[in-house]
């Protein structure tokens, strides 16, 4: 089943991001349009450019990318899909992970390396300034100053228009927030994974965009005969739409960006835009975890 929602993003709120702008709450995460254990090309480049089209034709004007999704290839498949990009589409990514191998990720936070990959996003996404350039993880081996300084610099520089931090505690957005203005914060955060609680109200409290990662991860929840499975069938609707909507409605400030490599499920999670969730079926599954 399959919830009808033919306007699509027509329906979404939207969030007005700090040193960036306004943009539909519900966009599009660009990690699995590449390789297996997110390493390398796609099976199919072709596809994976469909997708990312899609996406924007469908209303969809935040992505969310990194460096290191391939690496380089995520952010090379949008330019190459949607390069000269359209107004008002806002292109995101992140540094600070390098990678090894499929599914190995290494922090790295020195600041000459920080500022290496972010000229290079610069020309794999042929820009003159990233939109959005999130710090992907702090690096516990390197001084925090030195991470949030040379971001500060980037922006200072006009080479990022906003700034955002992922997997962070409340405490690291606080020091950071020393150094620049915080536009987002991208922390896991779903159904069965709310222990960013803390960082999403401070969030809420100071104006800042919460980007959950993992958002549909629903694990036993989703089974046949449990919550979110019947507030699917109730709704008419998929579970992971239902996933999606229970984010939308959460908080003002969530903005969840499901990822897919596959066009039949972009369009079936950018639904999730027209789905509403009642009062008692939100309380149903704000109780569950």
């Amino acid at each position: 089943m399959n919830h009808d929602n033919s306007q699509h993003l027509e329906v979404s709120t939207t969030i007005d991001l700090k040193d960036l702008g306004r943009v539909h709450r519900l966009g599009f995460g660009a990690m699995r349009i590449v390789g297996d254990g997110v390493w390398g090309e796609p099976a199919d480049r072709g596809d994976a450019i469909a997708v990312v089209r899609r996406a924007v034709e469908l209303g969809v004007d935040f992505i969310d990318t990194a460096d290191s999704y391939g690496p380089n290839v995520s952010e090379e498949i949008l330019a190459e899909a949607l390069h000269p990009y359209k107004d008002g589409l806002k292109i995101a990514t992140k540094v600070g992970f390098t990678r090894t191998g499929p599914d190995v990720w290494v922090p790295v936070g020195r600041a000459e390396y920080l500022r290496q990959q972010t000229e290079l996003s610069l020309r794999k996404l042929k820009v003159d300034s990233l939109d959005l350039l999130q710090l992907h993880r702090i690096d516990p081996k390197v001084d925090m100053e030195e991470q949030f300084s040379v971001l500060r610099d980037l922006q200072k520089e006009g080479k990022v228009k906003a700034l955002g931090l992922s997997q962070v505690s409340v405490a690291e957005l606080e020091e950071a927030g020393k150094y620049f203005t915080v536009s987002t914060v991208q922390n896991r955060y779903n159904l069965t994974d709310r222990s960013s609680e803390d960082v999403l109200k401070y969030a809420e409290q100071n104006g800042i965009g919460f980007i959950p990662w993992a958002p549909i991860s629903a694990g036993e929840l989703a089974q046949p005969g449990g919550p979110l499975d019947e507030a699917a069938k109730r709704l008419g609707a998929t579970t992971s739409q239902v996933a999606l909507a229970w984010l939308l409605r959460r908080s003002p400030v969530m903005m969840p960006i499901p990822g897919t490599g596959s066009v039949k499920h972009l369009e079936e999670n950018l639904g999730a835009a027209a789905v509403v969730l009642d009062d008692d079926t939100y309380a149903e599954l704000e109780a569950a975890r």
